[in-house]
């Protein structure tokens, strides 16, 4: 086994001998590289950003913007990191001349005062300056883009600057000094990287293989399996090890309840969790990959999950998150589980006895529980083909991105000649688990949609879960949101005027 290393802004550090549980964070600190700062330790805040190269396809690297504050150092074993000390020259910035043009920008524009939030903007704003697809010679117009809605252009989401730079790249970033004006100035300043820039070249060449690490301290072991046999063995030996992805939940319980498992076993690099095919009849999902992956590989094949990726945390978040890891914790408010529940989602699960599969609408059992056996993995989630054709899929929180839901719905109708064939509900904030909403996909189907309709299913769907109070929402106000859902959806889907429950 070869000695634990990361290789930070081009030059190889050894990590030997390193506690399983230290944050990449806090050991890049240690290094001397103070740049990254810890803001809020649960990854909402970006202080804490960095680069890292991950796979592009093709034999590319693809240079990906993450939270240090969430995964273990020891996760990035083999792997290459750069710190905003490593954007500017290899000895690190010490006069303008040897700035980084998004560092640059940022000064001349005014998108620093206090600067402790600035290296992770920069690092942000550098994976989307960077991003393969970004069009760095636009109209010289601003644009603006969203997503779908029930398959239709509507009002912004996201917008865009005339050099193709996506300002939704920077969500998960927080600045209380400059405010975003002077940052969104700096972003759409920048023009196309120069060719001979090394950090662009890089892109050019693969993003260092996953390789086998076995590591141990105070106690506990971090393991990344070198085959998907010898994880489920692993796991079959060690059920109550920590499975690990992106960390974006783990990494929260590591820091602030203390978590300290005795074996992490990583697995965001195995192939056979990586997987992502379309099929005839079904298309399978890796649940190693993570969202940011989901979303460019499927390309807009999937218009309800298009509407849930840019509503699910921030971008920072979505780059290292998975499907597996958001399934897996059993949340009553992950937000995939109602998209896929309205897809008629089944989830594959491994273990060293072989594979079964199950209706994700029979996956979760109770708060935080699920059907799940000890030793057994969440491999991959099939959706069935073809999709239904009528989808949305709404969230409501106190913010309207970057936030945890108060309430989510998501909705999927066949319809034949105006003529609700099936329907599928998921949601999730009104009970102790992600629920379908039976009853109103019931009053739904067999029935022309309507206005009557509509307003008939509102009324069932206000009575649906078992919702509390708290502090995001009263009972009384999610299950109002669950009516309304329903009317928004047929307003939306029809083009008619908003209505109103007849209570």
């Amino acid at each position: 086994m070869d000695a634990t290393q990361i290789t930070v802004n081009g030059k190889v550090r050894p990590c030997e001998g390193i506690s399983p549980h230290l944050r990449l964070l806090d050991w890049l600190r240690a290094e001397g590289l103070t740049g990254a700062k810890e803001g809020c330790a649960e990854g909402e805040c970006g202080a804490c950003a960095v680069l890292v190269a991950r796979p592009d396809g093709d034999g590319r690297t693809r240079w990906t913007s993450v939270n240090a504050c969430l995964p273990p150092a020891l996760a990035f074993d083999g792997q290459e990191v750069v710190t905003a000390e490593g954007l500017g020259s290899a000895a690190g910035p010490r006069t303008a001349e040897d700035l980084h043009p998004v560092q640059r920008e940022m000064a001349d524009r005014g998108g620093s005062q206090c600067g402790y939030c600035t290296p992770g903007f920069v690092c942000s704003m550098a994976a989307e300056y960077y991003r393969p697809e970004r069009d760095a010679t636009g109209s010289g117009e601003r644009v603006e883009t969203g997503t779908a809605v029930v398959g239709e252009e509507h009002a912004s989401d996201h917008e865009s600057g005339p050099n193709g730079f996506d300002l939704s790249s920077l969500s998960g970033n927080l600045c209380r000094c400059t405010g975003y004006r002077p940052i969104r100035d700096a972003a759409y300043a920048l023009g196309a990287p120069a060719e001979d820039d090394p950090v662009l070249r890089r892109q050019d060449r693969p993003a260092p293989a996953a390789r086998p690490t076995r590591a141990a301290a105070g106690g506990s072991r971090f393991i990344r399996p070198d085959s998907m046999e010898e994880l489920l063995g692993l796991l079959e030996q060690n059920p109550d090890a920590q499975v690990l992805a992106g960390a974006t939940d783990a990494g929260v319980e590591v820091n602030l309840r203390h978590s300290r498992p005795q074996m992490v076993l990583a697995v965001d690099r195995l192939d056979p969790l990586r997987v992502l095919t379309l099929g005839t009849d079904r298309m399978e999902i890796g649940t190693a990959l993570t969202l940011s992956e989901v979303e460019r590989g499927l390309a807009g094949r999937v218009p309800l999950l298009d509407q849930l990726f840019p509503q699910f945390a921030s971008r920072l978040i979505r780059n290292s998150a998975t499907l597996g890891g958001n399934l897996a914790t059993g949340s009553p408010i992950g937000d995939t589980a109602p998209a896929l529940l309205a897809l008629d989602a089944s989830v594959v699960l491994a273990s060293a006895g072989g594979e079964r599969e199950v209706p994700l609408a029979e996956y979760f059992t109770g708060y935080r529980q699920s059907v799940r056996r000890p030793g057994e993995l969440l491999r991959a989630v099939h959706l069935p083909l073809p999709l239904a054709e009528t989808t949305a899929f709404y969230k409501i929180a106190k913010r309207r991105f970057d936030d945890i839901s108060s309430v989510a719905v998501a909705f999927a109708l066949r319809l034949e000649d105006g003529v609700i064939a099936s329907a599928r509900i998921g949601m999730n904030g009104v009970a102790a688990m992600p629920l379908r909403a039976l009853r109103t996909e019931d009053a739904l189907t067999g029935r022309p949609w309507t206005e009557e309709t509509a307003a008939d299913a509102a009324a069932v769907m206000e009575t649906e879960g078992t919702p509390i109070d708290d502090l995001r929402a009263t009972a009384r106000y999610r299950s109002a949101m669950l009516g309304q859902s329903v009317l928004r959806f047929y307003a939306q889907t029809t083009a008619a005027p908003a209505l109103e429950v007849t209570r």
